[in-house]
């Protein structure tokens, strides 16, 4: 194969994890065009090493080559910068398109290195429009992250109000803690709200608010 051959499956590699990582930060994802950028060109470099770096070996008797060795470490050597990306917060989890996105991304990169133009760019097609058909979905059933910071006398009134409340709330949580400044058990609650409907979002804030032991209550 010529250098310029090798070039240019890099250069294919970079724009399909470009275009990846473009979707991705456009909805305001942990990683974006350059990490899905590196990580493709990356991962076609790796697979061009893999594949065609030790062709000076391979009359020497002594030594046996497997081809797939160093290229199969991409797999899983991805997954610890796919970690990153997943954030657990007060149980919710976010993250886990993104870094199942730079695994594929790096499988994309394989594939362009090796020489699979077709799969590669077919399987970039098939991310980039199921992850708009997908989001399109979610935004249809999608919810809000709930916040309220309360006295522990009060938990149990706030808790009345989510439970009453006509629109579907899951998820509820509540956690305890000592504040020795004011020298009082505090609370933070923590929920998610299934409406699109501002007014019925302010409608629970105000609910929450007239309680007398709730300081302030988020939700977006």
């Amino acid at each position: 194969m010529s250098q310029w051959e090798m070039i240019a499956r890099l250069i294919i590699s970079g724009v399909l994890g470009g275009l990846i990582g473009f979707e991705r930060r456009s909805h305001f994802k942990e990683a974006g065009l350059r990490t899905h950028f590196v990580v493709a060109v990356g991962s076609a470099l790796i697979m061009l090493v893999s594949k065609y770096g030790f062709g000076d070996m391979i009359y020497v008797n002594s030594v046996s080559l497997d081809p797939s060795r160093i290229a199969a470490q991409v797999v899983s050597g991805i997954g610890f910068l796919g970690a990153g990306t997943i954030i657990v917060e007060h149980q919710f989890v976010r993250g886990l398109t993104t870094a199942a996105g730079l695994w594929a991304t790096a499988g994309i990169g394989i594939a362009i290195g090796a020489g699979m133009y077709i799969p590669g760019i077919s399987a970039t097609v098939l991310i980039l429009v199921g992850l708009e058909i997908f989001n399109k979905f979610k935004k249809n059933v999608s919810y809000s992250v709930g916040k309220a910071d309360l006295s522990a006398d009060g938990v149990n009134a706030a808790l009345d109000i989510l439970k009453n409340s006509k629109i579907k709330i899951s998820a509820v949580q509540v956690k305890r803690h000592f504040d020795k400044e004011e020298n009082e058990v505090e609370a933070r609650l923590n929920f998610r709200v299934y409406t699109k409907n501002k007014s019925e979002i302010k409608k629970i804030i105000v609910d929450l608010l007239k309680i007398p032991y709730v300081k302030n209550v988020n939700i977006e």
